[in-house]
């Protein structure tokens, strides 16, 4: 399967109506999952397309009933739309929702508070309170459960009857799927925190000669964390047994575009995996620990960012400024193919950096020139010792306090962009 494109609504559009103007006719036979249930309007033009599968998230759909504004019949007319459309059109709509392995989440989260991010920190600040992970992870199931979860059990079969799931308002059925939307909503809750929101820790440039530079000017904090955690999750997808590795390519455009994203824009993603058609035995899974270096998997397996640069999905523009975010240190045999590919910005953990182990080292990262690197660290300007109450801004990697008259006005374009 090759991811083509990432969207998410903005102002203007659905996220459905923005992938049909990014990739039109080429959306034939490709399969589409939704966050929430699509509206008429984008339907019509994306089973028009010819699209094979749509998949989306059994809450509120997209025209929500939730709102006020569904009291006047005008969601429920849309959601009979839907079900015209999906009736009538050969795509299939459907919720794409499967119980999680056994002991799947148990697995995310003790491999998630291993991860390079969580232990630079406690290695970095020993005396920090070791229960950070766990505070920040129910931040984020608290947050995740508003976004994703309808609260009210009778309202949510309200939602699926009208939606033409009443199929599973009856249990068990019903009671399966809010359980199976909880472990997914943890799961996602327990990756996101492994690259946390931490004290003054963030991906930061530790040359600061570096920052004025046009190319060299780093994502706002927020944004670099939200990519890492794609990362992260394609990590999961890993087929090594020992170490899995995500790597996710974004670009900025010089111009912002109808996307919810902005300027920015998806370029490809991969994880470490064996050769593509392999079967489980066709090639060696043994590490380091093996002693005859002929039954190793160092020579077989592709790394996750060959894989994203191999499968991308768009080309990279060397007028543009690409990044790619890798969730750990990218090796010896990583480091030429991202600058020879033309990527402007690495994000990436620095544990392993300078290291040379059995199979493989990591001595070139520290030595790139002509690639900015953007490493989970302290803020290295020293400028968090701001005072916790005034309010900060990241730009460019360094934490800048924010006049109260621009706060003020960010403020006020923040409640308009909700209505």
């Amino acid at each position: 399967m090759k991811i083509v494109g990432l969207h998410c609504s903005s102002e203007d559009l659905h996220a459905g109506q923005i992938a049909l103007i990014k990739h039109g006719s080429r959306l034939k036979n490709c399969d589409l999952y939704f966050s929430r249930k699509p509206c008429s309007a984008c339907l019509k033009m994306i089973v028009n397309a010819g699209v094979n599968r749509i998949s989306y998230w059994p809450a509120d759909p997209e025209i929500s009933l939730l709102t006020e504004a569904s009291s006047s019949e005008d969601a429920k007319l849309d959601a009979k739309a839907v079900e015209r459309l999906k009736s009538n059109s050969r795509a299939h709509v459907c919720v794409l929702l499967q119980p999680l392995v056994c002991y799947m989440v148990q697995f995310v989260e003790e491999t998630s508070y291993k991860c390079d991010f969580i232990q630079k920190i406690t290695k970095t600040l020993p005396d920090a309170n070791t229960d950070f992970y766990y505070e920040c992870k129910q931040e984020r199931i608290k947050e995740y459960e508003m976004i994703f979860l309808v609260s009210n059990e009778e309202m949510h079969k309200q939602i699926l009857m009208t939606v033409g799931l009443e199929n599973l308002c009856e249990n068990p059925y019903f009671s399966n799927l809010r359980q199976n939307m909880k472990d997914l909503i943890l799961l996602l809750a327990t990756v996101a925190s492994s690259v946390p929101n931490f004290k003054h820790f963030g991906f930061y440039c530790s040359n600061p000669e570096q920052i004025n530079e046009i190319h060299n000017q780093s994502l706002p904090q927020e944004i670099a964390r939200h990519c890492m955690v794609q990362a992260r999750l394609l990590a999961y997808r890993t087929e090594d047994h020992k170490t899995g590795v995500g790597a996710v390519i974004w670009a900025e455009g010089k111009s912002r575009s109808c996307d919810g994203t902005g300027a920015m824009y998806f370029v490809g993603c991969g994880y470490n995996a064996f050769p593509v058609g392999s079967e489980y035995a066709d090639f060696p899974h043994m590490d380091d620990k093996q002693k005859d270096r002929e039954i190793r998997k160092f020579r077989y397996i592709i790394h996750a960012e060959q894989n994203a640069l191999t499968f991308r999905c768009q080309e990279i523009k060397p007028e543009e400024r690409s990044m790619i975010f890798v969730t750990k240190c990218p090796c010896d045999e990583c480091v030429p193919l991202i600058k020879g590919a033309g990527i402007k910005q690495i994000y990436a953990g620095d544990v392993d950096v300078g290291k040379k182990k059995a199979d493989i080292s990591y001595m070139r990262f520290g030595e790139l020139e002509g690639v900015s690197k953007f490493t989970w660290q302290l803020n290295p300007s020293g400028a968090y010792g701001l005072e916790q109450n005034e309010p900060e801004r990241r730009e460019n990697g360094v934490l800048r306090s924010v006049p109260q008259k621009e706060e003020q006005h960010q403020d006020k374009k923040l409640r308009l962009g909700i209505h």
